[in-house]
């Protein structure tokens, strides 16, 4: 009696050794890689031009009249947009890297074909901003309206050089890819909403309350909202 109750039972599982587990997290593929490359030696070429306009950068976080010091030298000016073009290759890296930009209808893409995705919805977002901007750019006395818009190009630098150190920390501690993404994100978040402080107060000097805030939602908010719209209905 006791034999037929515990009597031998039958394996039903597969005796062969399961599949292993893929990786939670993926690497930068070919693509990223010869950006990589890319950005490190413009980096080099460009040092000595982004030490020069790092002291404007500074001035521009204190105080709103440090962009107007930025923008009255041509030379200044310029070095700041080409740095600002070259950190495009980081921001596109770790958009995809660390899924900040990460729509439904990408997955289960190829990965050099998704990073040019992320890629290209970011310069779509950049573009319409600039196409925006044309479009509502005032008749005349426009200085203001300009510069505002060109401190877009100061914050972002300000936003890269904030993140890359993040990233390079956080990389030393072995975080998890969601605290690389939490954190970057509170970082862009926080940023943003200096930048929009700033840009409220460069056009300010030249429109009254209520204009402000309509150039602010529909030059920034806008776009930012489509992007935001994208990422999570797509």
């Amino acid at each position: 009696m006791f034999e037929d109750a515990f009597r031998t039972g039958r394996l039903l599982l597969s005796q062969e050794p399961s599949a292993s587990t893929p990786a939670a997290t993926e690497g930068i593929p070919f693509v990223g890689a010869v950006l990589v490359v890319c950005f490190v030696l413009l980096a080099i070429i460009f040092l000595r031009s982004f030490l020069d306009v790092l002291p404007y950068l500074a001035d521009s976080v204190l105080r709103a009249r440090g962009s107007t010091a930025l923008e009255n030298s041509v030379r200044v000016s310029r070095e700041r947009n080409v740095i600002a073009l070259i950190l495009l290759i980081p921001a596109c890296l770790l958009l995809y890297r660390y899924r900040i930009y990460d729509p439904g209808f990408v997955q289960g893409i190829d990965t050099d074909i998704r990073m040019l995705i992320v890629a290209g919805a970011f310069f779509a977002y950049l573009l319409l901003r600039f196409l925006l901007y044309l479009w509502l750019r005032p008749r005349r006395r426009y200085d203001n309206y300009q510069m505002s818009y060109r401190a877009g190009y100061t914050f972002f630098i300000l936003l890269l050089l904030l993140v890359l150190p993040t990233v390079g920390l956080l990389y030393l501690f072995h975080a998890s890819d969601l605290t690389f993404r939490t954190l970057i994100l509170v970082e862009t978040g926080t940023i943003y909403l200096l930048y929009l402080l700033r840009r409220g107060q460069i056009l300010s000097a030249s429109c009254n309350p209520l204009t402000t805030f309509l150039y602010l939602c529909a030059l920034e908010l806008l776009p930012t909202g489509l992007l935001v719209a994208s990422a999570t209905l797509l």
